[in-house]
């Protein structure tokens, strides 16, 4: 690509291997259904969904030299994204992920992305080297960070003078890796996308709601948040600007899971950067993810 990128999407890019059955699923479950492999992963998700509203971002993130990592760029790069700046390592595979999801959701998933665990910070490099900044001159524009990168990574983004004028928009991967973003929770440029699970995990708290959350996370330290939970109300919380609002998503027919979230961090942060004030960018994210969860394309 001739563009230079507008963001930056680092963390986890890998093959999502997902069973889909449309009937209700329990432990034990064998149906009939479809088995999909498609490019994945929080940052590609995010990088897929801000090309189709026609940004220009870049992934950073660690892919093996092997055939797996290969089609994952050729994929990548059909579809508008900058994979110029990823790291690509002799000796550790391309990550996955394998998902199933029936009728009432998600059932189980595992989350292969030990290559980029092992990674570590060489997959920031070119935030140092001068390609896309460095120590002197940092990356001044947005940052889509994923929980995938390991905590002590995490810490170090958080301290690092590489992402001093970087916007952070931080999601946690999943609810079991919600703790690895305690570093970034009190960071004063980190907007933090979580479910109502993962922020209770951050605050070692259950909540019934996702204003409740909001305002749990602000206590703690947050300076913005975004708390969603299904299909209830969501909440937008900055300790800034005017406190917790909520807005619920509209009412759809979920077709599929994996990758909402992703869908409405990645909408929710275009509709900001368009100028769209607190309220009207909530609502724009939760229609494009019920957009995405009925199996459209969020636009």
């Amino acid at each position: 690509m001739n563009d230079s990128p507008d963001i930056l999407c680092i963390g986890s890019v890998l093959w999502d291997i997902i069973g889909r059955a449309p009937v209700h699923m329990h432990l034990g479950s064998d149906v009939p259904g479809r088995i999909e492999r498609l490019p994945g992963g929080v940052a590609m998700n995010i990088a897929m969904t801000l090309r189709r509203f026609g940004l220009h971002p870049a992934i950073l993130t660690a892919l093996g030299r092997d055939s797996q990592g290969a089609d994952l760029i050729a994929n990548a790069e059909m579809l508008g994204i900058d994979c110029a700046y990823l790291y690509r390592s002799d000796d550790l595979p391309t990550d996955r992920y394998m998902a199933i999801e029936g009728a009432n959701g998600l059932i189980a998933a595992i989350a292969d992305a030990h290559s980029l665990e092992a990674a570590g910070d060489k997959i920031l490099a070119p935030l140092a080297d001068g390609r896309l900044g460095s120590a002197e001159q940092p990356w001044s524009g947005p940052v889509a960070l994923d929980g995938n990168l390991t905590e002590a990574l995490i810490s170090q983004i958080s301290r690092s003078p590489l992402f001093a004028r970087a916007d952070l928009r931080v999601a946690p991967a999943s609810p079991g890796k919600a703790e690895r973003l305690t570093p970034l929770l009190s960071h004063a440029a980190a907007t933090l996308y979580v479910n109502l699970e993962e922020a209770g995990i951050l605050c070692q708290r259950n909540f019934k709601s996702a204003e409740a959350a909001a305002e749990g996370l602000l206590a703690r330290g947050a300076h913005r948040v975004l708390v969603t939970d299904g299909g209830r109300a969501a909440a937008d919380g900055s300790a800034s600007d005017g406190g917790v609002i909520s807005s619920a998503p509209p009412s759809v027919l979920v077709t599929r899971v994996t990758g909402a979230g992703d869908t409405f961090m990645a909408a929710h942060l275009v509709a900001e950067r368009r100028g769209s004030p607190r309220a009207e960018a909530l609502e724009r994210a939760l229609i494009a993810a019920a957009r995405y969860v009925s199996g459209e394309l969020a636009t």
